[in-house]
């Protein structure tokens, strides 16, 4: 299998192949997106909310993103691997954003993300200088959610639909080899996508863009609660189909159907008798 490069995700763009990206948290999850054909795996700092129990992203610390991309890239041989910084990794200085992004490539990961537009241009430009490649995430950025007012929707009317693909741009022009757009309008991921070089990639932005991701707890059906968000497509409810498995199993062990005879092992034939006369002795 061809190994997913930047210059492959450029490819992609200008050929019109639609570029398939997951979030993945784990060895078997990386290992299973991997083998399905999944273009890029972000190792994303929602790991915080789906798999920590934290009720935002902005708790996750460096250490944890990092445990979480360790495990992805062992089970990765073909997908390109991306580690999310998170709150307060790249946001003091310059030189701390550079120092912690490249902790990451030297962890596995083929790149980062981090979140902002115009404000980051620099910071971005400095890590992209450094050697490190940056994808860019603007429209929704959660970790900035209590300054936008919540979960919104970005690009709503004209004045927040320029900031956004001013933010495309400025993310452009620091070296960003891809954008990010979540919860952006239609119309805006649109003319982001026609007017950038660089691949878009979307979450609850519409058909637009050169590719999708989406959150693999939402694919898959376990993300524990309710509503799920409008754009995320359940593929399956895993949810259902484990919590019936785990209840099945709790009666058998109550019952004493399991374990039988099937899973369990015995002493090589006489030798129990020899312990029995060992023990009288």
């Amino acid at each position: 299998m061809e190994k997913v490069t930047i210059p492959k995700l450029m490819r992609m763009k200008k050929e019109g192949e639609k570029i398939v990206m997951v979030t993945a948290y784990d060895y078997p999850t990386a290992v299973l997106a991997d083998q399905a054909g999944v273009d890029v795996i972000l190792v994303g700092d929602s790991v915080g909310m789906v798999m920590l129990g934290y009720p935002s992203t902005l708790p996750v610390t460096m250490d944890e993103v990092l445990h979480h991309a360790k495990a992805v890239v062992r089970g990765v041989k073909r997908a390109l691997v991306i580690g999310d910084m998170p709150f307060m990794s790249y946001n003091a200085s310059v030189e701390e954003a550079i120092r912690n992004a490249g902790t990451f490539l030297k962890a596995g990961c083929d790149a980062v993300k981090l979140e902002g537009g115009s404000e980051m241009e620099k910071t971005v430009k400095a890590i992209v200088d450094a050697g490190i490649p940056v994808m860019g995430h603007i429209g929704l950025t959660p970790q900035r959610f209590a300054l936008l007012g919540g979960y919104k929707v970005q690009g709503r009317d004209a004045a927040s639909a320029k900031k956004v693909i001013e933010d495309a741009e400025a993310l452009e022009k620091a070296g960003a080899f891809a954008v990010l757009l979540e919860l952006t309008t239609s119309e805006v991921a649109k003319i982001i996508t026609e007017e950038l070089t660089i691949p878009t990639i979307g979450i609850g932005s519409g058909a637009y863009c050169d590719g999708q991701v989406l959150v693999i707890t939402d694919l898959l059906g376990l993300t524990m609660w309710t509503p799920t968000p409008k754009f995320a497509k359940q593929y399956v409810n895993l949810s259902e189909v484990i919590s019936n498995a785990l209840k099945a199993y709790v009666n058998d062990v109550r019952t004493g159907r399991f374990p039988t005879d099937e899973h369990s092992y015995y002493m090589v034939q006489g030798e129990f008798e020899k312990l029995k006369s060992l023990r009288q002795a």
